[in-house]
């Protein structure tokens, strides 16, 4: 049985899986009813589409590391404790296939909970909003369906990579119990304490305006939130806002999201080694 095929048998596992586990339904409503309720609640559905990312930006970068942990941190300490990760050398598929496999697997089912919710949102404004906020953008400064549409593919990207940094800190530890702390840990580090050295790096004079850039691409969150001001919100004043690079904020996202599952390969083949 070759690598691939392996890998399509796992994916297709965490996805059964996660279709059988009620607990991500729920989380999925939890999930879409706290932003439909922000969303009306901060008079996003009303004005439109920005204003709704505006509204919905902070909360997200709450929501989306929860749902990260929820969905990733038992991934491969479950296969770890029933010793199913055994099969990798019964049919030869590098830890690298198995990381990989699994992340998809997870990555799938958060794009689904997180995505879902986003679109019914996008759904409601389109009902909910004035006629002129469904005209799609021809130009800058429209508000638009399109700009909506950015805002949910890079809160995946966002979420994604997350859920890389969580497989890592689940495969650190030696159990399922103590997977849900080492990932909550590994996230608040990644984005609290990255944002919080930045922070000591703005007040101590460490950074200018470019290195502030760089750095602000290299913290999850900061990288997040630069990409929806820059691609989203930036849009409407007819330009960048300045706030951030597009560039390095996307670079920054990738490299966490690969550095991550090749720092998980490499712990998972240390462990079974």
């Amino acid at each position: 049985m070759s690598s691939l095929t392996i890998m399509s048998t796992l994916i297709r596992r965490e996805l059964r899986t996660a279709a059988r586990t009620r607990s991500y339904y729920l989380l999925g409503l939890a999930v879409g009813g706290i932003l439909l309720g922000l969303t009306f609640g901060g008079g996003g559905a009303a004005t439109g589409y920005i204003p709704t990312v505006v509204d919905l930006l902070l909360p997200l970068e709450v929501l989306v590391p929860i749902v990260a942990v929820a969905i990733g941190y038992r991934a491969v300490p479950s296969d770890l404790d029933r010793g199913e990760v055994a099969m990798l050398d019964t049919y030869a598929v590098s830890p690298s296939a198995y990381v990989g496999a699994v992340y998809l697997g997870r990555a799938a089912v958060l794009s689904a909970i997180v995505g879902v919710a986003l679109l019914v949102v996008g759904l409601v404004v389109a009902a909910v909003a004035a006629p002129d906020t469904g005209v799609f953008a021809t130009h800058s400064g429209v508000d638009s369906p399109i700009l909506f549409g950015r805002f949910l593919v890079v809160t995946l990207l966002f979420g994604n990579a997350l859920v890389a940094v969580v497989l890592v800190a689940s495969i650190a530890v030696t159990s399922a119990r103590t997977a849900i702390v080492a990932a909550i840990g590994a996230v608040l580090v990644v984005v609290v304490g990255g944002e919080a050295a930045i922070l000591l790096g703005v007040l101590d004079g460490v950074f200018n305006e470019a290195t502030l850039r760089l750095a602000l691409g290299f913290v999850p969150n900061s990288a997040y939130r630069g990409l929806v001001f820059e691609t989203v919100v930036g849009v409407l004043s007819a330009g960048e806002s300045g706030y951030a690079s597009p560039l390095i904020s996307m670079i920054g996202l990738v490299l966490w999201t690969v550095a991550s599952l090749g720092a998980a390969a490499g712990l998972l083949r240390w462990r079974i080694g």
